[in-house]
């Protein structure tokens, strides 16, 4: 495949759905060779933050003096943007060589399954990944899961520290009704001897913790809430969540190499790592900004960074929410923040924007809100109100921040 073919062959995969279990991802890393034991690993688990963390972790690394590799989830513009080797996309030679190979992997574990079942979009892009930064030789790759812990694709790895950003109510269909069951899900990552890297958590979220910790057993390492303070400045991630999640990957950093950590390279980790779509400052006058806030917890974290960001000027909300999301966790903690906000569908599973406006209006009634169709031309609406002087948030959507930053015409995958 060409790098086209790839991304067409991922986007492809798409219409299969999301399956859980590791049988076919251990099948397929067996056909690859095992690429995933070739470098040393950090699995990042969680509700919130998991992307964020995982870049910062592998900035701090970097900066001491190892190679390093990144999976991370989801992309806004191409599946490069999810692996990263020393904190550069794959290149697309690297994507479709890479695909390619996986899909061939892929065709012989399909071969061994029963029914309609086949290698997941998911399970064939970590293949690749794993692939790919094993050819590259990195020393460490830096893991996201992608749901949970317990059956995500990327739980093969022989992962030295696991980080457990934090634990909300998510995804309760597939990891369970409580904090408990979701926490058990996620730290079920964490293996015999390992060393679980986690801040503050809710009390059944850290009863779990402490339980599998203790039991399997392994080592727990807990970030103080006031270690914040003590982050160096982070120019280009601002916000109150930045800094709890460059506390809590300081820490990681720290504990991958067992205590010996340079402050120099936390410095100067802190002021080089940016996060795509994360309190991203994309525009001046007005100031615009994409933070892809896409549950109650993010939308929180979100509202309380925004104050020291945005001060005094209007803030004017363009807004998108997902049909599968919880809109009214989302909208509460924000629109008290907002002075107008347009509504508008992203291109991914939108829910309707007059939905949305009318949801908004029960939750604060006297909000000024617009429908506008369309993302481009709600953006433009959104400047137009904020003025030169203002500040347009662009929010409660990964899909939303995807449609206004990918190419015009191409395709858009599902966040």
């Amino acid at each position: 495949m060409n790098f086209a073919q790839a991304e067409k062959h991922l986007l492809d995969l798409e219409l299969f759905g999301m399956r859980f279990g590791l049988d076919r991802m251990r099948k397929l890393s067996t056909v690859l060779g095992m690429p995933q034991r070739r470098f040393a690993s950090v699995h990042v688990v969680g509700t919130n933050g998991k992307s964020s963390t995982a870049r910062m972790i592998a900035a701090i690394l970097e900066r001491a003096g190892l190679r390093t590799g990144c999976y991370t989830s989801p992309h806004l513009c191409s599946f490069r943007e999810r692996i990263e080797v020393s904190e550069q996309p794959l290149s697309e030679a690297g994507l479709a060589e890479a695909v390619t190979r996986a899909s061939r992997a892929a065709e012989l574990v399909d071969r061994t399954l029963g029914g309609d079942d086949r290698v997941t979009q998911f399970e064939l892009l970590t293949g690749a990944a794993f692939h790919a930064l094993a050819r590259a030789r990195v020393d460490v790759t830096v893991v996201e899961a992608g749901l949970g812990g317990r059956h995500d694709a990327t739980n093969v790895i022989p992962s030295k520290v696991q980080v457990l950003t934090g634990v909300d109510l998510e995804h309760t269909r597939w990891l369970g009704p409580t904090l408990r069951h979701v926490a058990e899900e996620k730290l079920a990552v964490v293996p015999a001897h390992g060393c679980l890297v986690s801040g503050e958590l809710p009390a059944e979220a850290e009863a779990a913790a402490a339980r599998v910790t203790r039991e399997r057993p392994a080592r727990r390492v807990r970030v103080d809430p006031s270690s914040q303070a003590r982050v160096p400045s982070l120019p280009r991630a601002p916000g109150a969540y930045q800094r709890r999640n460059f506390a809590l990957a300081r820490a990681a950093a720290e504990a991958f190499l067992e205590g010996a950590l340079d402050e120099e390279a936390v410095r100067a980790a802190a002021a080089a790592v940016s996060i795509p779509g994360r309190l991203e400052r994309v525009a001046e006058r007005p100031l615009v900004i994409h933070d892809g806030a896409h549950n109650p917890a993010g939308a929180t974290a979100l509202a309380e960074s925004l104050p020291e960001i945005v001060g005094s000027r209007p803030l004017v909300g363009l807004m998108a929410i997902r049909d599968d999301k919880d809109a009214a966790g989302i909208l509460t903690p924000l629109l008290g923040r907002m002075s107008e906000v347009v509504f508008t569908q992203a291109s991914s599973r939108g829910l309707a924007a007059a939905t949305l406006s009318s949801l908004a209006g029960q939750i604060e009634a006297a909000l000024r809100a617009e429908v506008v169709r369309g993302p481009t031309a709600a953006l433009a609406r959104a400047r137009e109100l904020a003025g030169p002087e203002g500040v347009v948030l662009v929010t409660g959507s990964l899909g939303l921040v995807a449609d206004l930053v990918r190419a015009p015409g191409s395709r858009a995958s599902s966040l």
